[in-house]
């Protein structure tokens, strides 16, 4: 794994898409805790997620600031052309089927306004939480599926702005936090965690750093913003 800055997700998705004011759709935001962050910044928070278990986390939570949560997928977004003044994929966009990931990224382009931007944040398929995560479900290939899919939208709609990569440290209270979080994004995982306990539970205390907080796993991500052209 190259020598890469440690950032926060949060702090790089403020310096991409400011929030204040600004009206923003969470492309496939899961629990809605990026919502969430978006909205206590000052936006106009969207999430949009097609996840039933997800979305229902999502509307459970307390509200912040007017945000909201609506269901639906990335491909055909449910929202008028130029409502949003940015969209962000949150390690959402390899999880779009391939043949659809040109869709949405089309699609994201569609709803935000002519001096809009699309943020794509993406996990690097290296690391201590890709070696954590792999025996579930080794995105490698529909990984890299998604950055072809980000460089074929250069020069469309969408013209890259930046790209940028750093480390983030993924964080868990303990192993039965990140069972229940890989279980509740894909129901069908629970057979192999049922299977294979015992190997992934000494697997996340031997690749996690022990904190006061839980356990920390550090996953190098990739950030690619877009601007409506």
């Amino acid at each position: 794994m190259e020598n890469l800055p440690n950032r926060r997700n949060s702090d790089v998705l403020r310096e991409l898409l400011p929030h204040e004011g600004a009206r923003i759709l969470d492309i496939g935001c899961g629990p809605g805790a990026l919502v969430r962050l978006m909205a206590r910044g000052g936006a106009r928070a969207i999430g949009l997620e097609n996840n039933p278990a997800q979305l229902a986390m999502a509307r459970a939570a307390d509200p912040v600031n007017g945000e909201g949560y609506v269901g639906g997928v990335g491909q055909q977004l449910p929202f008028a052309s130029g409502v949003f003044n940015g969209a962000v994929f949150f390690n959402s966009l390899h999880h779009i089927p391939p043949a659809h990931m040109d869709t949405a990224l089309a699609e994201a382009a569609r709803v935000v306004s002519p001096k809009g931007s699309v943020a794509v944040f993406e996990p690097v398929a290296e690391g201590p939480f890709q070696e954590l995560a792999a025996p579930v479900d080794d995105e490698t290939e529909v990984r890299d599926l998604a950055y072809d899919a980000i460089r074929r939208a250069d020069g469309g709609e969408l013209a890259m702005r930046r790209e940028l990569r750093y480390v983030y440290a993924h964080g868990y209270v303990d192993y039965e936090a990140y069972r229940e979080e890989m279980v509740r994004i894909d129901g069908s995982r629970k057979v192999l965690f049922d299977r294979q306990d015992d190997i992934f539970r000494e697997a996340f205390h031997r690749l996690g750093r022990p904190g006061d907080k839980g356990y920390a796993f550090d996953q190098p991500m990739r950030v690619n913003l877009l601007a409506k052209a």
